[in-house]
């Protein structure tokens, strides 16, 4: 059990960004959550989702595997992915997809499967799905098309006005929305902006914590824009958009990397229709938002990734 007086850090998010943050954060002597979206209906999450009627446990998986002490071999095994040539039912799951939908199956609840898991797997820290049954992701383009399906969603490559989940009303996990009003900090882990994070803040018992909360509120930029989702936005857009959809007054300081990118790195990318977010600070600060910056992506990767250990550091100072 956490140190009731230790700091209580929560962190928001799903995807590959979200992860990264949370390998640190678990060696520091804090009360640390992650919440975690559901939303996913591509791959073996999505399979699952469909035929066991539970929420996607894609993302939870990946933030097992980033909070868990256990044994290399077990997460090793934890995250392996079946793959076989002729089209098995197996494959493309991945074991820890398939351990969280037993365990949901013997439980009987799926918050419940998470916890049993996270003890097996000598998790440091609580995960909180950020919804105990499963969820839609929609999204209303700019033209009025609407898309459904949070994988279908950047395939349109169109600019998204706003995005919505159903069935409502989302009943959000009670400790998830108990863990924000109790927090220090709370950090919005980098990620698919339409499909990583809004699924979790759009619901309205969270964006109405997220407002009320005491904590100091970070948002962690990304470095790269996403084709399909964030085309063309600048970091100010980004917070623009989190404003649209759970008003001001949300977010408290934004995170941004600092140093240019080298060339051959935004030439791959730009062959994936991906650029440097532009950090447009005077407009952010003129929404009142602290620009806190930092060189926090790691160097020695040919793809870019923010870096565990200097997020870390940079977090762990804002307490």
């Amino acid at each position: 059990m956490a140190n009731s007086e230790e700091p209580r850090v929560v962190v928001i998010g799903g995807g590959t960004g979200m992860p990264v943050l949370l390998r640190g954060l678990k060696d520091l002597p804090i009360d640390l959550s992650a919440i975690v979206t559901v939303a996913d209906d591509g791959g073996s999450s999505g399979r699952l989702r469909t035929e066991m009627a539970i929420p996607a446990p894609g993302d939870i998986r990946n933030v097992v595997a980033a909070l868990s002490d256990a044994e290399p071999m077990l997460l090793e095994l934890f995250q392996h992915r079946f793959v076989t040539n002729n089209g098995a039912s197996l494959s493309g799951h991945s074991m820890g997809n398939l351990l969280l939908a037993a365990m949901a199956s013997m439980t009987g609840d799926f918050y419940k499967g998470i916890k049993e898991i996270s003890r097996v797997l000598n998790v440091r820290g609580n995960i909180y799905p950020i919804a105990n049954h499963s969820m839609n992701l929609h999204a209303e383009m700019e033209d009025g098309t609407v898309v459904t399906g949070e994988s279908s969603i950047p395939k349109q490559n169109k600019k998204i006005k706003r995005v919505y989940v159903s069935p409502t009303p989302v009943q959000p996990l009670p400790e998830a929305v108990s863990a924000i009003k109790s927090a220090d900090l709370i950090v919005i882990a980098p990620g698919s902006l339409y499909t990583s994070i809004m699924p979790n803040i759009i619901i309205p018992e969270i964006g109405q914590a997220l407002r009320e909360t005491k904590a100091h509120v970070t948002y962690v930029c990304n470095v790269m824009t996403q084709k399909g989702e964030t085309s063309g936005y600048t970091a100010g857009d980004h917070l623009q958009a989190l404003f649209d959809h759970v008003g001001k007054g949300v977010i408290n300081s934004i995170v941004v990397h600092n140093k240019p990118i080298e060339q051959d790195v935004k030439q791959a990318y730009a062959r994936e229709k991906s650029e440097p977010v532009v950090y447009d600070i005077d407009r952010i600060k003129s929404m009142g938002i602290k620009v806190i910056e930092e060189d926090i992506i790691d160097h020695s990767q040919s793809m870019l990734r923010h870096d565990t250990d200097k997020l870390t550091r940079l977090l762990h100072s804002m307490l």
